[in-house]
């Protein structure tokens, strides 16, 4: 117990420091990138000041991982510099049960980061991106065009010109119903149609309707048969593409879920959806890569765990990137672009940790 005291005496303030270091140089960078654009529409300094506190959390978020990483490889790498993981080698304690304890902690750790980002993180960034977006005058239309939205599993496709969201109005729309067996039934085209609130479907202004009839296509009344099924919300048509990483996991699943009813691609937010449950685990990745690591040079310790720290953040990010296009474009499944750096990360800690300096 004494040891284990030791070990979390040693570590635990390199990590907080670590942690608020990284976090500030975050909070900094955005900051200055956006300084001049705060100058030119004369924010307020206390608006300023309130906007950086709203991305702290956001920043924490980015900084754990690396903050514990640095923190574990500048620990276990002064013990080897001060000839302590000697000592303890040569009482029969292995490295890996000596540093199973920052393991374990690391592990906890990675299921609190996703609950941490799930329940403070994304609501705390939404309001400073709304927050933002007032001060710099850089609010976004909801209006939408060129509109091609399938519905009842592709079974009826709304195809419009214009959505004005301000009156909740489609204007050119077309309106396509296929049968169960994907058979073409009618088309119904309108020059406008507007959402009733009340009676939660779209009315039709100057609708026309196009039968197909024994393979002949006829000019026919409106069909109430048909406009009954035009309830797909307003909401649907409008210009609000969602970042799954700014939003929480119900509100993730469930635009995803719309994107896959209305025949909208969602490749990239679904591997976004997954990587919101694997990118915490790089936490505990970390901690196995500097356990595997640590120890191979005495000299500059701060410096060598720096940069070692940057190094195998840089090539994980990268890594991932690379999967996570993979899994955008179609190449790769979106729960492989968002599990396998977490996956191939993992392996190669175990190796590193097998071959490691005791």
């Amino acid at each position: 117990m004494t040891l284990l005291k030791y070990l979390y005496k040693r570590f635990m303030p390199v990590f907080i420091g670590a942690v608020a270091f990284f976090s500030l140089v975050l909070v900094l960078v955005d900051l200055l990138m956006n300084l001049w654009k705060f100058i030119q529409n004369q924010v307020p300094a206390t608006q300023v000041f309130m906007l950086m506190l709203y991305y702290v959390p956001k920043t924490v978020w980015y900084a754990v991982p690396l903050g514990i990483l640095f923190a574990s490889s500048f620990t276990l790498s002064n013990f080897y510099a001060d000839n302590e993981l000697t000592a303890i080698f040569a009482s029969g304690m292995s490295l890996f049960r000596f540093t199973l304890p920052l393991l374990v902690l690391s592990f906890v750790m990675s299921f609190a980061l996703f609950f941490f980002e799930d329940k403070l993180v994304v609501n705390t960034y939404a309001k400073k991106t709304e927050m933002q977006g007032q001060m710099l005058k850089e609010e976004k239309s909801l209006n939408n065009d060129r509109i091609v939205v399938l519905a009842e599993g592709g079974d009826v496709i709304y195809k419009a010109d214009l959505y004005d969201d301000a009156q909740k109005r489609l204007h050119n729309v077309y309106f396509v119903f296929r049968d169960e067996h994907q058979k073409l039934q009618a088309v119904i085209h309108a020059d406008s149609a507007k959402w009733d609130d009340g009676h939660k479907n779209w009315r039709l202004q100057n609708a026309v309707q196009y039968t197909n009839t024994d393979n002949n296509v006829v000019m026919e009344t409106v069909s109430s048969a048909f406009t009954e099924r035009l309830v797909e919300p307003a909401e649907t048509f409008r210009n609000n593409t969602l970042s799954v990483e700014e939003v929480t996991v119900k509100v993730a699943k469930e635009y995803i879920e719309h994107l896959m009813r209305t025949g909208l691609p969602y490749n990239e937010a679904l591997s976004l959806y997954y990587k919101k449950f694997a990118f915490p685990f790089v936490v505990f990745i970390v901690v196995f890569l500097s356990i595997g690591l640590s120890g191979k040079t005495a000299k500059n310790v701060m410096l060598t765990s720096l940069a070692f720290s940057i190094s195998a953040a840089v090539l994980f990010y990268v890594t991932q990137m690379i999967t996570m296009l993979l899994a955008k474009f179609g190449y790769i499944s979106a729960f492989t672009g968002a599990w396998f750096p977490v996956i191939l990360f993992t392996v190669m800690s175990v190796v590193l940790l097998r071959y490691a300096r005791t």
